[in-house]
């Protein structure tokens, strides 16, 4: 067992305000963790944990403090991240309750920071926008507008307005020009709900843009609740940067840069930081993936810049730490660097180079490497299930396992599985499954201690199952566990997402008064 230091939580609150660097880590299922968290908590669930953490908390001397309910999650969490090097272990005292009883706020919902920060920009800079409404009158008189849809281009070909471009929002700036040449076009910036609507349109405002700019209030969700239909399976997205709208975005980001106080770096003191052990640095690429696949600095992860501001917390664990982007045409990496910046990130960097790697970083995991010998092959299950010898376990995210699972298995949280498999009627040899086989290699060494007989898993998980031309179904759920491990977004819910909806946007505008209660922001305009 590791030295797993109590902190207690009025000391908790003075960490988050001494300026050094913090990690705080939610160790419940995600589903949980939606339900109240500290607001700067990072959700990095026990079922997941190796998978995740090190990408999150790279540094193995940052001060780290785990939350739980007080349950036992946060010393066996302890046991694997000592075990990886991470020697600074702190635990929240009393779990996070004892954070509300202390008198301090608990947040619901996912990515609160950066939905809170949006609600603070629109309030501080008075961020124009428009309602569904208003926007369907103008798209029916035929006026001269653009819509432009700021979020990855997944989601807007599941949904999206009629008539809208794809534009990602670090990208709004670089191309603004050649969408819009004419000051007299609106230019209407919308996303699924509020917070990349608002960052989007201020970005534009913020770089100096003379057309009017405004946000569609509550994005697709609010054109939704307005009775208007969206379009899906669209592919409308800005083409090549003009000479002559690089050169206004070039100069645009230049002005921003001035203005909020954006600082360059180059390669030789890039390789400095990665050098000093007493730092945690992040580098990130904030194209556009398609560019970051083509070529990307040596490291870097890619994290298109409208996604690092909108859930920064999912890229960026450590709270203090260094933080470049990197974007050979510059505009997307000072633009992103505004806006963390204003969130009170106060070491942000931009690398202008390109770079010549083309490989993504592999994904670091924690743990030791899963036993050859508890291994089993797809053609091996193959015999097992066709003998009716193996009772498989799942224990893929249920968003995943729930679109397709190998038919026959149950669904398993890892970090639950002694109740799932008290539940599972145990046939034959029990075979542990996930995504990729990684999560169940780490779980088979645990899942053999909780049973009195041979367990397996499947090497290379689902995916391999499939490449081997198995069948994958939707049918049949088997849930040996609730499916707490998944906060579903208002669309994504199964029954009455009118409802989630409107409950969803009403929560994001409460935000910015539940932040001014909080206190533990350091939010700001950065305005000269």
């Amino acid at each position: 067992m590791t030295a797993l230091q109590p902190l207690r939580t009025d000391r908790l609150k003075a960490m988050l305000a001494d300026g050094q660097e913090l990690a705080i880590v939610d160790l419940r299922e995600e589903l949980i963790f939606s339900q109240g968290h500290l607001l700067f908590a990072r959700s990095v669930p026990l079922s997941r944990l190796e998978l995740k953490f090190a990408r999150l908390v790279p540094r193995r001397g940052t001060r780290i403090v785990l939350c739980d309910d007080a349950d036992g999650l946060c010393e066996r969490a302890a046991d694997i991240l000592a075990r990886a090097g991470y020697t600074n272990l702190h635990a929240l005292d009393g779990g996070v309750a004892a954070w509300a009883a202390a008198g301090f706020e608990l947040f619901s919902g996912v990515n609160v920071p950066s939905k809170a920060f949006g609600e603070f920009v629109e309030h501080a800079s008075a961020t124009p926008s428009i309602d569904a409404a208003e926007l369907a009158r103008l798209m029916r008189d035929r006026s001269d507008i653009v819509v432009l849809d700021s979020r990855p281009f997944d989601e807007y070909q599941r949904v999206s307005i009629p008539s809208a471009v794809n534009v990602p929002g670090a990208e709004l700036v670089l191309r603004i020009r050649d969408l819009a040449p004419s000051p007299q076009t609106m230019v209407v910036v919308n996303c699924a709900g509020r917070t990349r609507s608002i960052i989007g349109a201020q970005s534009l405002i913020n770089a100096g843009v003379p057309n009017k700019v405004v946000a569609l209030r509550n994005g697709t969700m609010g054109w939704t609740l307005a009775g208007f239909t969206c379009d899906s399976g669209k592919a409308r997205r800005a083409g090549e940067v003009s000479r002559d709208g690089f050169a206004w975005a070039k100069a645009a980001a230049d002005r921003v840069a001035r203005r909020f106080a954006v600082a360059r770096t180059d390669l030789a003191t890039l390789e400095r930081w990665r050098a000093d052990d007493a730092r945690t640095l992040y580098l990130f690429d904030v194209r556009d993936p398609r560019e970051y696949d083509a070529a990307h600095v040596a490291g870097a992860v890619s994290a298109p810049g409208g996604q690092l501001v909108q859930a920064t917390d999912q890229y960026v664990g450590t709270l203090g730490a260094r933080i470049v982007l990197s974007d050979p045409a510059e505009v997307r990496a000072v633009m992103t660097a505004s806006w963390l910046r204003q969130m009170g990130w106060k070491d942000v960097f931009v690398l202008v180079e390109s770079g010549t790697e083309t490989r993504r970083p592999q994904p670091a995991i924690l743990g030791p490497a899963s036993p050859v010998e508890l291994r089993i092959d797809c053609a091996g299950l193959a015999e097992l299930t066709a003998r009716d010898d193996a009772t498989i376990v799942d224990l893929s995210l249920s968003r995943d396992y729930r679109k397709a699972h190998i038919p026959g298995s149950w669904f398993a949280i890892r970090s639950r599985l002694a109740s799932a498999l008290a539940k599972i009627p145990l046939r034959g040899t029990p075979v542990l499954t996930s995504e990729d086989g990684i999560l169940a290699g780490l779980a088979a060494p645990e899942a053999r201690a909780l049973v009195d007989r041979p367990v397996r898993f499947l090497d290379g998980g689902n995916a391999a199952w499939q490449a081997a031309g198995h069948p994958l179904t939707a049918d049949d759920p088997r849930m040996a566990d609730e499916a707490v491990d998944m906060w579903l977004k208002p669309y994504e819910r199964p029954q009455d997402t009118t409802r989630a909806m409107s409950e969803y946007l009403s929560w994001e505008v409460d935000l910015i008064e539940r932040i001014k209660r909080d206190g533990t922001t350091n939010f700001s305009r950065l305005v000269p």
